[in-house]
């Protein structure tokens, strides 16, 4: 029997879908419940995600804003009967350290991605190492995105980067508007990676680090790697699981 707890956003059609669920469904205070339903846009399922993983429940998204691409569709007929049959795919949160320019220690989760933004009209100098292997020496550019396979159809795939399959146990490391050396095409590296980014000009070319939404500004250097210890579980309907949306997204780039 699940025993769902509704996180909604404030907008006016994501109260009418919590009002029309309330009528057809019992819900339950966050404590006594099973699964969180959440209602909105993709951005606000990341919020509610690293707000209430610690509760340890299960997240089923109802997109009312845009894409929604984390989330599941809104059907009158059959969103009731779908929470009943929705298939369950966990996943891990990219974890990020940063020290900034004052050297204070800040930490922060990522389903999606960790962008690595230039804070000024001056390009980005950056180095970037996997461990102790060197990635790229000098990075001139607008910034740089590490993305989990989750993550690598938002951000990524819109700065040219590569899809992952969400079995493939990868991340991506993709360039923002490369300037030198123009033809760096960025890597995929093992999710066990331990990637170093390190800003080569603090003072004359500063960066923010962000953890899907959460940014950290004057960045020296960043840490980024998978927090195996921390699992989402997220639901979809089974005609419509994240395993499929991201294939559609890598078919439609194959033949564009």
């Amino acid at each position: 029997m699940i025993k769902p707890y509704i996180f909604s956003d404030k907008n006016n059609f994501s109260i009418k879908i919590k009002k029309f669920l309330e009528k057809k469904i019992t819900t339950f205070p966050i404590k006594k419940s099973n699964l969180i339903i959440v209602i909105g846009g993709d951005g606000f399922m990341l919020q509610a995600i690293k707000k209430l993983y610690k509760v340890n429940r299960s997240f089923y998204g109802i997109n009312s804003g845009s894409y929604g691409f984390l989330m599941n569709k809104f059907l009158k007929n059959k969103t009731v009967k779908n929470l009943t049959k929705a298939k369950v795919f966990s996943i891990s949160p990219l974890e990020m350290i940063v020290k900034n320019k004052s050297n204070n220690i800040k930490k922060s989760i990522a389903v999606n991605e960790v962008s690595i933004l230039r804070q000024s009209r001056q390009t980005a100098s950056i180095s970037i190492y996997n461990g102790s292997k060197k990635i790229i020496k000098k990075l001139v550019s607008d910034g740089v995105l590490v993305s989990t396979p989750a993550g690598s159809t938002a951000y990524n795939m819109s700065v040219h980067g590569p899809i992952l399959s969400l079995n493939s146990k990868r991340l991506s490391i993709s360039p923002i508007s490369p300037f030198r050396p123009r033809r760096w095409k960025g890597k995929i590296v093992n999710d066990k990676s331990k990637i170093k980014i390190k800003n080569l000009n603090i003072k004359k070319r500063p960066i923010s680090a962000v953890a899907d939404n959460v940014e950290v500004r004057n960045a020296k250097y960043i840490i980024i790697k998978t927090n195996k210890k921390i699992r989402f579980n997220l639901l979809y309907d089974r005609n419509n699981s994240l395993q499929k949306k991201i294939k559609i997204e890598q078919l439609r780039r194959e033949y564009k």
